[in-house]
């Protein structure tokens, strides 16, 4: 069974930045996508940033220019790069993974931007 522990959520200023980090328990073989989905109180989870194993990333349009997804494929690793951050970017921040049976998800990490 994969696993993806996340860590790096936290209360920020708005216009601060945060990094988020998510490491994959498998090791050896990287998935076909991984990336970050968020879920803010009383709306649907969304996807914020995603990366194939090649290729550009695709980012939510609400986050271009601010957000940066980092993967590693060696060592099943994401990190989303946060600039800028905005009072509408508070929710909880899922990290995701997929391969070609499966998809798997983070527990969550809060991320609250307020003054």
């Amino acid at each position: 069974q994969v696993q993806l522990v996340e860590s790096g959520g936290g209360l920020v200023q708005p216009g601060g930045s945060l990094t988020l980090s998510c490491a994959a328990s498998r090791s050896g073989f990287s998935f076909d996508a991984m990336g970050w989905y968020r879920q803010a109180p009383g709306k649907e989870r969304e996807l914020v940033a995603s990366k194939g194993r090649y290729g550009s990333p695709t980012y939510a349009d609400s986050v271009k220019g601010r957000f940066t997804i980092i993967r590693d494929n060696t060592k099943n690793t994401v990190h989303l790069e946060m600039i800028g951050l905005k009072p509408e970017d508070t929710a909880v921040y899922y990290c995701n993974a997929a391969d070609f049976s499966s998809t798997y998800w983070g527990q969550g990490t809060q991320v609250t931007v307020s003054s």
